[in-house]
């Protein structure tokens, strides 16, 4: 079965770090999978970020950062390191809605 996935950011953190202002110490987002059935599974996660080797030539203001910019971030952490993991977890959510197991009434109860 082909999953299509989708990444959004749900939340941030921010501190001030020396003369930068409001930069991002924690993301929290959702990796959601779909099936070809229209079944949905999805992941949870926060990704932490420090700011002592924050480079000011690289720097994004907070009202200049896009979704877009923030998941390339957390991608770049999670991709190749524990991306396995969460597709496992959206994996088991949809096959657990397929495999679904039920209690019916008994067949001697009336």
């Amino acid at each position: 079965m082909a999953i299509t996935y989708t990444w959004e950011v749900t939340s941030l953190k921010v501190k001030n770090e020396g003369d930068l202002e409001n930069c991002v110490v924690q993301t929290y987002w959702k990796k959601i999978g779909t099936d070809e059935n229209g079944l949905v599974g999805e992941f949870s996660g926060a990704t932490p970020f420090t700011t002592v080797n924050s480079d000011p030539s690289t720097f994004v203001a907070f009202n200049d950062l896009t979704e877009e910019t923030v998941l390339s971030w957390i991608q770049s952490i999670v991709v190749g390191s524990y991306e396995d993991h969460v597709n496992g977890k959206i994996q088991k959510q949809i096959d657990d809605q397929i495999n679904t197991t039920t209690e019916p009434d008994l067949p001697w109860a009336s």
